[in-house]
């Protein structure tokens, strides 16, 4: 987007551009950094994939959220009052720039996961006050289509595919079929969060990004792709988990059910990213050279999480 095209796309959003600059952020969306006039800077996304009812119902969501208490960015409405701009016939959303950092999983801690775990429940509880909520775009029939792409595009991950599919069938049995249900984020990954610095202390949550994904879905699964997000580096680090199921749980008590689901869920969530991670990154790598996310790090966790690794964590919250 030039600097003359962000003006006209802006313009209804009662912003004056000065400058704009492409963000290295985001996998599939167009994100910018725009300064306007006044000083002010805000936060821009181009979706270049959802249509414009998917972005108006995800804006429409981050401003319910901001109004119950959830820490996110709250879209900047347009003269009109509505909440989506547009761009070469794509939606557009306009969010103010929050200031923070994203953590290296090296600066992971405890007490950073805890917060992580308190604000994802913060977002579940606030499902009662939202309108009807869509369906995702990673249900299972998404998946076995992706799966599908990937087998005639190359053989070479043949073995994985279907390996994918029998335990994709397998968690699906084996988990419960009515659990908690609500509004879930989705993709609550470290460079969906943001930090405040703090000298001599734990860095402050300062706003959750990225609702694009956010559908209605499974609670524990979305509190299981937390855990594969944030507690895994070569192994699950179960101090980074034990806080982030304690943190969720000060904010919204986990059901026996629930527990109970969390490693069909959690392999659920795993599978899913293993998926999507071959489409997106394998698939798109240039011959020869090494995706930028490897879906084999998801199928490890698998292995991890079907091993018992996180046993003791699921076992210490059924006390």
């Amino acid at each position: 987007m030039t600097l003359a095209e962000a003006r006209a796309a802006l313009e209804g959003h009662d912003l004056d551009v000065a400058a704009i600059e492409a963000l290295d952020a985001g996998s599939v969306n167009s994100n910018f950094s725009v300064q306007a006039k006044s000083g002010e800077r805000f936060f821009v996304r181009l979706y270049e994939e959802q249509d414009f009812d998917g972005a108006a119902a995800e804006l429409a969501t981050l401003q319910k959220l901001c109004e119950n208490g959830v820490p996110t960015a709250a879209p900047r409405a347009r003269r009109d009052g509505g909440l989506v701009g547009s761009h070469a016939g794509k939606p557009v959303g306009v969010h103010p720039w929050i200031e923070g950092t994203i953590l290296c999983f090296a600066r992971v801690t405890p007490a950073a996961t805890r917060e992580v775990g308190r604000a994802l429940a913060r977002v579940h509880r606030c499902t009662p006050k939202l309108g009807p909520i869509a369906a995702g775009r990673f249900g299972l029939d998404s998946l076995s289509e992706r799966l599908e792409r990937v087998d005639r595009a190359d053989a070479r991950y043949a073995t994985d595919t279907r390996r994918i599919r029998e335990r994709i069938a397998h968690h699906v049995a084996s988990s419960p079929s009515s659990l908690p249900t609500g509004l879930i984020h989705g993709d609550l990954f470290r460079d969906n969060v943001l930090w405040r610095e703090r000298e001599g202390t734990d860095p402050e949550l300062r706003a959750l990004l990225d609702f694009e994904s956010a559908s209605a879905g499974v609670f524990i699964y979305d509190l299981m792709v937390c855990v594969h997000a944030w507690c895994y580096g070569q192994s699950f680090d179960r101090s980074l988990a034990r806080a982030m199921f304690e943190g969720y749980r000060e904010e919204r008590p986990l059901e026996p059910e629930e527990l109970a689901a969390a490693v069909p869920q959690g392999a659920l969530a795993a599978l899913r990213f293993a998926t999507t991670r071959l489409t997106d990154f394998s698939l798109r790598a240039p011959p020869g050279a090494q995706p930028k996310r490897d879906y084999r790090r998801f199928l490890a966790r698998l292995d991890a999480l079907e091993g018992g690794a996180l046993a003791p964590i699921i076992e210490e919250g059924k006390s």
